[in-house]
C-alpha cells in the first residue's frame, strides 16, 4: 500500500521570510549589479564588491535558516508533520566558522563544511518524535569533490585559455566552454547527491540504489534537452530526474524494505511549473512564496513510499 507525502506550507506562511530575503538580499544585489559598470575606481570597487558579496552571502545563509525550518515542518507523512529542532545560534556558528575555514584553506575545508551543515539539518529533523541521522562523511565528500569537480575545473581553466587564443570567435568559444563544462559536471552532480542520500531513520537506511553509468547517461540526456530547447524544457528536466531517482531510493532495514516513487504526469507538471514560474516573473518575485508552496505540494503529494518484498 502506497503512503503519500504532503506539503502543508502555504504561500501566506512563507511570505514574511521571503519578503525579508527579497528586501535584504535580492534588491541590494540588483541595485549594486546595475550600478557597478558606472564606478570609476576599479580597485575600490573590487574590494567593495568582495565585501558586499560576502556580507550578502552570509546574510542569505542566516535568513535561509528560517526558510529551511518552515519548509521541513511543512512536509507531512503518515499524518505527522516533520519537526525541526535546530538552534539558530548553533547554525550561525557553523555557517561563520565553515565559511571562514573554507576561505582560509582555499576551499579544502568546504567538504567538511557541507557535511556539518547537512548533518545539522538532518539530525535536527524528526517525524513522529524520531530523529533522522545523517551518515555521510566529510573525507569521502572531499575525494568526490576533488575527483569530480576540482580537478575537472582546473583542466577546464587551463584548456580554455589555450582555446580562447586559438578561436577568435567569442560565441563559438563560449558555446564549446559551456558544453564541456556541462558534461564534466554530470559525474559531480550524481556523486554529490548520492553522497547526500545516506540517512538513517530508526533501523532503516535511506539511500540511492543506482548505477553510475546509467544515472550519468540519464542526466546527460536531460541536460541536452534543456540545452537545445534554450531552457524551455526546465520543468521536465527537474521532474524527470526527480522521478528517475525517486524510483531508485529505498529505505532498508534488516527485515523490511521500502521503495520510494513518484507518480509522474509529464504534461501536467510541465504546464503547472511553467505557470507558477511565469506568475513569479511577472510579479517580479512577489508571487514566489505561493509558487514555492504550490509546486512543493504538487510534487510531494505524488511522492510515495510502499513496502516491497525482499
Amino acid at each position: 500500500m502506497k503512503k503519500h507525502f504532503d506539503f502543508t506550507l502555504t504561500g501566506k506562511q512563507f511570505l514574511p521570510v521571503w519578503l525579508v530575503f527579497y528586501i535584504l538580499i535580492i534588491l541590494p544585489y540588483g541595485i549594486f549589479y546595475e550600478s557597478l559598470p558606472n564606478r570609476t575606481q576599479p580597485g575600490t570597487a573590487g574590494l567593495f564588491s568582495v565585501l558586499l558579496m560576502f556580507g550578502l552571502m552570509l546574510l542569505a545563509y542566516l535568513i535561509m535558516f528560517y526558510m529551511i525550518k518552515i519548509t521541513i515542518e511543512g512536509v507531512k507523512f503518515s499524518d505527522h508533520n516533520l519537526k525541526f529542532e535546530g538552534k539558530f545560534g548553533t547554525y550561525i556558528w557553523k555557517i561563520i566558522s565553515g565559511l571562514v575555514l573554507s576561505v582560509v584553506t582555499l576551499s579544502i575545508y568546504m567538504a567538511w563544511f557541507i557535511k556539518d551543515l547537512t548533518k545539522f539539518i538532518v539530525n535536527n529533523s524528526s517525524v513522529d518524535d524520531v530523529k533522522f541521522e545523517f551518515l555521510g562523511k566529510g573525507g569521502r565528500l572531499f575525494l568526490l569533490l576533488l575527483l569530480s569537480l576540482y580537478i575537472p575545473l582546473i583542466l577546464i581553466v587551463f584548456s580554455s585559455v589555450k582555446l580562447m587564443v586559438e578561436i577568435n570567435q567569442s560565441f563559438l568559444y563560449t558555446l564549446i566552454y559551456q558544453i564541456v563544462f556541462m558534461v564534466l559536471l554530470i559525474p559531480y552532480m550524481y556523486l554529490f547527491y548520492k553522497w547526500m542520500f545516506n540517512v538513517k531513520y530508526k533501523d532503516y537506511q535511506i539511500k540511492w540504489v543506482t548505477g553510475f553509468g546509467a544515472s550519468c547517461a540519464k542526466i546527460l540526456v536531460e541536460m541536452l534537452l534543456l540545452f537545445v530547447t534554450l531552457g524551455i524544457y526546465f520543468p521536465l528536466f527537474y521532474m524527470r530526474l526527480y522521478h528517475y531517482f525517486a524510483d531508485k531510493t529505498i529505505a532498508e532495514s534488516p527485515d523490511r524494505k521500502l521503495q520510494f516513487g513518484y507518480e509522474q504526469d509529464a504534461k501536467g507538471d510541465f504546464l503547472f511549473i511553467w505557470g507558477q514560474t511565469l506568475l513569479t516573473i511577472v510579479t517580479f518575485g512577489i508571487y514566489f512564496p505561493w509558487a514555492y508552496s504550490k509546486i512543493g505540494k504538487r510534487i510531494l503529494t505524488k511522492t510515495f513510499v510502499e513496502s516491497v518484498e525482499g
